[in-house]
């Protein structure tokens, strides 16, 4: 059976950019969604093109679930180690928001902020920008395959739309087949349901997550 950890969060639905000026120091935060490491990278590149004359470029991205440890990434691009990247994946990682990359793009002023008036720059350019981000949710989806006779198909569809789920397809031979998009964190729900409408005489084949 399907495991729902992390099936339902919230996830960047638009980007958005934000500035703070401390000391003379221009900070830009652009924040994007990031399903991938790929597409975390693809983003951070775009900024450094689009603003080719800054003087960093410093990001952080968790590209998966929150709190995921597996798909994250962060740079200082240049500042003192330790003041920038960490500083802002932090940030992202107690966040609540899933799929998520920040690139913050500075342009120096001249002024020196020192360690810590570094720390504090960066990863308040980054709450800044979350606190203008706007976010939606991200349900992870399961394919199933439901055989059924047909006395048991009407009660099967009803269980089917009870559960929030989606009849995709359907095929209609010796038996009904009724092809299902179901969110992850109702996949258990659903097979209950089904065994209990048919008295436990029903095939449910489990595919494909997205």
């Amino acid at each position: 059976m399907t495991n729902t950890r992390g099936a339902r969060y919230p996830v960047p639905a638009a980007r958005v950019r934000v500035e703070d000026r401390i000391e003379k120091s221009r900070f830009i935060a652009s924040v994007s969604r990031a399903e991938s490491t790929a597409d975390a990278r693809a983003f951070i590149e775009s900024i450094r093109s689009e603003m080719p004359d800054a003087t960093h470029h410093c990001f952080a991205f968790v590209a998966g679930p929150p709190g995921t440890s597996r798909a994250v990434g962060s740079s200082d691009d240049g500042e003192p180690g330790g003041t920038a990247g960490r500083p802002m994946l932090s940030v992202l990682m107690n966040s609540g928001i899933g799929e998520i990359v920040v690139v913050v793009t500075r342009y120096f002023g001249g002024v020196k902020l020192g360690k810590g008036g570094l720390v504090r720059a960066y990863t308040g350019a980054v709450q800044h920008a979350l606190r203008e981000l706007v976010t939606m949710e991200r349900v992870t989806m399961r394919a199933a395959r439901v055989v059924v006779s047909y006395s048991h198909a009407d009660a099967v569809r009803r269980a089917i739309a009870r559960g929030g789920c989606e009849i995709v397809g359907d095929e209609f031979a010796a038996e009904v087949t009724f092809d299902v998009s179901v969110p992850d964190d109702r996949a258990q729900e659903l097979e209950r349901a089904l065994r209990d409408e048919t008295s436990g005489v029903v095939r449910i084949e489990w595919t494909a997550k997205g």
